[in-house]
This record gives structure tokens, C-alpha cells and sequence, in this order.
């Protein structure tokens, strides 16, 4: 990845685990600063974040971390299921070890972060969305399962009722399962079931917005571009 690139990706975990929180400030001179990089590095970062949904782009005021509404958020979940059940069939067409090893290689990871922090826990699972259309090989499903993904994601660690994140682990290993198995019915509806679940437990309650401008929770992400020892 590039420079912006890598800036974008650090930013974009730091939304989705919630070190970054909805409705705080992300100005571009104090984020060059911190990156190490200049200010139209950091824009472009901010730009494709804004097209992701995870960003609002405010003009004049600058870019602020998105504040999805549930409406928005009902609307993103229905569309999702419509997207990701396309991407099951598709996927299921040339189901291959490859494939098989991808998917289970990243629900390793889900596995061992299970007991920590659950907006990690939540990036994880949304990685394991964005993985499965990834795997397809279709820019246009990569794109669409991104874009909705990570804005569904936002509303998950902004929204969510605290649960175990264990649900949501089985029910990736039974989609992999039926992948695996070449049935193609059954991965289907194990998606719809599972996307399904997952709105119900982020379409609950409400939270006050994050104020104000504190970066420093950002140093976690920062360092790994700057690539401090």
C-alpha cells in the first residue's frame, strides 16, 4: 500500500474499534503531523474514507467520523443481505482450497480475538464479509461489499448491545462449512440468517456522539505506518 493508502487503513480500524468515535474531529494538519505525512497525503486518506461512509467531509469544518442514523443503518443492513447473498452464489460457483484456507485462516484470527475487545472483534467480522467478496474476484462485488460493509460495521460499534462474540464466530464456520460442501441453498441461508442476527443486535440502541479532538488514542495505529519500533 501507499502512503494514503496505509494512512486510510490505520484510520479506518481506528473508526471501527472505536478508538476514533462518531462525531470527532479529524483535521488534516494535526493527522499530518502525527503520520508523519503532509496534509494532501492525509486528504486523500480522508477522501476515500468519506466514500466508505466513515467519514463526513464537512465543508468549511472540515471531516468529522460519521454518525450513522438508524434509518440509515436499517437501509444499509437490507441492501447488505441483497449484495453479500449474490457473493455466497458466487463464490460457491468455484468454491476451492484456496478459498477454504483463506476463510479459515481469518476465522483463526476471530477465534484468538474473541475474549479482547469487542470492536475488534467487530473489524474481524467485517474483514470476514469484505474477505468472502475478495474472493470472488468481481471489482464491482468487492466494491459494493466494502462500501456497505465497513458503514455497517460503523453502525455495529456505534449501535451494538454487548454479546458474545462467539454467535457470530459459529455462524462463519457454518457458512465456510457449506461452501466447503458445495451446497450453495444451505451457505445461502446460513448468510441471510447470520446478516440478519447481526442487524437485530446493532439496531438497538442509541449513544452520544464522540466530541471533541482526541487523538491521542490514535497512536496505536500510528505507529504501525510510521513503523516505530
Amino acid at each position: 500500500m501507499n502512503r494514503s493508502e496505509q494512512i486510510c487503513a490505520a484510520l479506518r480500524s481506528a473508526i471501527l474499534e472505536r478508538a476514533l468515535l462518531p462525531g470527532m474531529k479529524l483535521p488534516e494538519d494535526s493527522l499530518g503531523e502525527r503520520f508523519g505525512s503532509s496534509r494532501t497525503i492525509v486528504r486523500q486518506a480522508l477522501e476515500r474514507l468519506a466514500a466508505e461512509g466513515l467519514v463526513e467531509l464537512r465543508r468549511n469544518r472540515g471531516a468529522v467520523v460519521a454518525t450513522p442514523s438508524l434509518e440509515e443503518a436499517r437501509d444499509l443492513f437490507d441492501l447488505r443481505c441483497q449484495i453479500e447473498d449474490l457473493v455466497v452464489s458466487r463464490l460457491s460457483a468455484e468454491f476451492s482450497q484456496k478459498h477454504l484456507d483463506a476463510l479459515n485462516a481469518h476465522l483463526d484470527k476471530e477465534i484468538a480475538a474473541e475474549k479482547g475487545p469487542e470492536p475488534v472483534s467487530i473489524r474481524l467480522a467485517t474483514e470476514f464479509h469484505i474477505l468472502m467478496a475478495q474472493l470472488t474476484e468481481s471489482p464491482v462485488l468487492i466494491r459494493y461489499v466494502e462500501d456497505v460493509g465497513y458503514r455497517c460495521g460503523l453502525t455495529l460499534a456505534l449501535y451494538s448491545r454487548p454479546h458474545s462474540t462467539d454467535c457470530g464466530i459459529q455462524e462463519h464456520r457454518e457458512i465456510i462449512d457449506a461452501l466447503s460442501k458445495g451446497d450453495e441453498d444451505r451457505a445461502r441461508d446460513l448468510m441471510r440468517h447470520h446478516l440478519g442476527a447481526v442487524a437485530d443486535r446493532a439496531l438497538i440502541k442509541s449513544e452520544n456522539k464522540g466530541q471533541g479532538i482526541y487523538l491521542d488514542a490514535l497512536e496505536p495505529y500510528v505507529r504501525a505506518v510510521r513503523g516505530d519500533d
